[in-house]
């Protein structure tokens, strides 16, 4: 009887892991804070007395979400000043990002709507500062477009890292 209660233990804490990255890769598909799922599924493992993870996965978990947050906040501004804009156009990048992100909620698609907003919003509040500072449509566009791709290349960034992170927490918690 405790080889089967094991063993269910085992599976069903597998399985939970498992949901709880599949969430969190599908949140950061939205460029939502999926990797933040997968650190809390590390954290369970860890307090199930689970022989993997160690608290210093757990840890590193942690720092690499922290990252991902951190260097998500900034893409947008990157992306505007690598491609010619203003330091006033990196911060419409963050702001109009955030704004629209908010605003996007109210767009009648589950889930995409807020994407959506944050891509138009970063997008839309940094071409009208380019464009009042340049008097130039197309450069104003090209430079607000590059707080679009960034947002985008984050997204693919934060995909990356939380399958990755996912990977690492599955197969150790299968393999121990």
């Amino acid at each position: 009887m405790a080889d089967f209660s094991s063993a269910l233990m085992t599976w069903g804490t597998l399985g939970f892991v498992v949901l709880l990255c599949l969430v969190g890769v599908l949140m950061s598909m939205l460029s939502l804070s999926g990797s933040w799922l997968v650190v809390l599924a590390a954290v369970i493992a860890l307090l199930l007395g689970r022989a993997f993870p160690s608290l210093w996965v757990v840890l590193a978990f942690v720092g690499v979400a922290a990252l991902l947050e951190g260097v998500e906040f900034f893409a947008g501004a990157w992306g505007v000043t690598r491609r010619g804009g203003s330091r006033a156009g990196g911060v419409a990048a963050v702001l109009g990002s955030f704004v629209g992100l908010c605003l996007g909620a109210l767009i009648p698609i589950p889930i995409l709507g807020p994407l959506l907003g944050m891509l138009l919003g970063g997008f839309g509040l940094v071409f009208l500062v380019e464009w009042n500072r340049l008097q130039r449509h197309d450069a104003a566009a090209h430079i607000a477009w590059g707080s679009v791709l960034a947002k985008v290349l984050m997204i693919f960034l934060k995909v990356c890292a939380t399958i990755g992170m996912s990977a690492v927490l599955i197969i150790g918690i299968a393999s121990a």
